[in-house]
């Protein structure tokens, strides 16, 4: 291989690793928004719907959300520390 060719697929590689750094991120995002916004919705309209049942307005609609917001800093958690602790795994096994 000449230096042109090789510079050349260093660059490709650079170009790809990028790509796929930005698709990670995008479906990082993608699904911590998935993970914030389906409960809160889901107990939202649950309390919603019992408000208008029991004529409780606006408690339950209140209590879904809260607990919607406890769920989804739990499960965001979760999934950070997963994260890291895949992260701090690939840069250990990039050094052996």
């Amino acid at each position: 291989m000449e230096k042109n060719e090789i510079s050349e697929s260093c660059s490709e590689l650079a170009d790809k690793k990028e790509k796929e750094g930005f698709w990670s991120a995008l479906s990082l995002a993608w699904g911590l928004g998935y993970t914030i916004a389906i409960p809160l919705i889901a107990l939202a309209l649950f309390g919603r719907i019992l408000d208008k049942r029991f004529n409780t307005s606006p408690w339950l609609l209140l209590a879904g959300i809260f607990l919607s917001i406890i769920i989804s800093t739990f499960a965001v958690y979760y999934k950070t520390v997963k994260i890291l602790n895949a992260t701090e795994k690939e840069r250990k096994d990039r050094k052996k």
